[in-house]
C-alpha cells in the first residue's frame, strides 16, 4: 500500500476532499515540499515529530492478538523489525519508546540497536483489551470484531464486547502517553513502538481532520510508520502507513 500523506500544515500543497494526492503521484516532489515547509516553520516554530509505528509480524499472524496475548515475532517479523530500524536510523531521534508486550519490545529492541536508542518501556501503550478473541482465529473471531468495530464507525464509542475494551478507553488511555511525550520532547524528534488498534485510535484522537467514521479506512501494516508533526498548537501527518517490509500475511485487526 502507499504511503498516504495529510501535510495539514504545508499551504502550498492542495488538498483533495480533505486529502492530499497518494504519494504514487510524485513522492519525491511532495516530500521536498514538505520537508521544505517544516524547515522554515522550525525557524519560528518548535516543531515536534512523533515516528508512531507498529511492531513487526507475528508468529501467528491469522489470529486476534490483544493486550492478553504476548506473543513474539515470527521469523519475518524478526527481519522487519531490522528494516524497520534501519529506515529509522536516517531520523534525528532522541528517544525511543515500546509497549511492554514482546512483539512490541522485540521490535523496538531492533530499532534501538540501530538507532543508538536505548527502548524506554510505557506499559499504558499496551494492545486493546479483547479478552475471550485473545488467540482465536480470524474466521472464529471476527463476527465479534466486526460488531465493536461497525458501532465505532457509527459514533457509539462506548462500546465493546464482553471482557473487551471500547475505543473511549483506548483513548483515554493512550492520548495522554503520547501528548505527555511530546511534551517531554518538545522541539526533538521521538520514536514509539505500538499496536494496531491503538495506533488508529491514537490517529483518529490527534489528527484533526480524521474521526471515528475513519477507522475501518485507516491501514496500519506490521511494521509500517506513521509520522506525526507537532507545531505548538496540533498534530499534522506527514506520512501514514509507510510499509517498511510488507508482509505477504495481513493484520487482523
Amino acid at each position: 500500500m502507499a504511503t498516504m500523506v495529510f501535510p495539514r500544515i504545508v499551504a502550498s500543497i492542495d488538498k483533495l476532499n480533505g486529502h492530499t494526492p497518494d504519494m504514487g503521484d510524485a513522492p519525491t516532489m511532495k516530500r521536498q515540499a514538505i520537508l521544505s515547509n517544516l524547515r522554515e516553520m522550525s525557524k519560528t516554530t518548535s516543531i515536534t515529530r512523533l515516528f508512531l509505528a507498529r511492531h513487526a509480524e507475528t508468529s501467528a499472524p491469522d489470529r486476534f492478538h490483544g493486550a492478553e496475548s504476548d506473543i513474539g515475532l515470527s521469523e519475518w517479523g524478526r527481519e522487519q523489525a531490522g528494516r524497520l530500524g534501519e529506515r529509522l536510523s536516517r531520523e534525528p531521534a532522541i528517544a525511543l519508546y515500546s509497549s511492554a508486550m514482546l512483539r512490541a519490545r522485540t521490535t523496538a529492541e531492533a530499532v534501538g540497536h540501530r538507532c543508538g536508542l536505548e527502548p524506554r518501556i510505557e506499559p499504558g501503550l499496551h494492545e486493546r483489551k479483547i479478552g475471550p478473541l485473545s488467540g482465536v482465529s480470524r474466521e472464529e473471531g471476527w463476527a465479534t470484531y466486526a460488531e465493536s468495530r461497525a458501532k465505532w464507525l457509527a459514533g457509539d464509542l462506548d462500546f465493546t464486547h464482553e471482557g473487551g475494551e471500547s475505543f473511549a478507553q483506548i483513548r483515554r488511555r493512550v492520548v495522554p502517553i503520547l501528548e505527555s511525550l511530546a511534551k517531554k520532547h518538545d522541539g526533538g524528534t521521538f520514536i514509539v513502538v505500538a499496536h494496531g488498534v491503538v495506533i488508529r485510535v491514537a490517529l483518529i484522537s490527534l489528527l484533526d481532520h480524521l474521526d471515528h467514521r475513519d477507522f475501518d479506512s485507516i491501514a496500519i501494516d506490521f511494521a509500517s510508520l506513521n509520522e506525526l508533526v507537532h507545531d505548538g498548537e496540533r498534530w499534522s501527518a506527514v506520512r501514514l502507513n509507510e510499509v517498511v517490509a510488507p508482509s505477504e500475511a495481513k493484520p487482523v485487526a
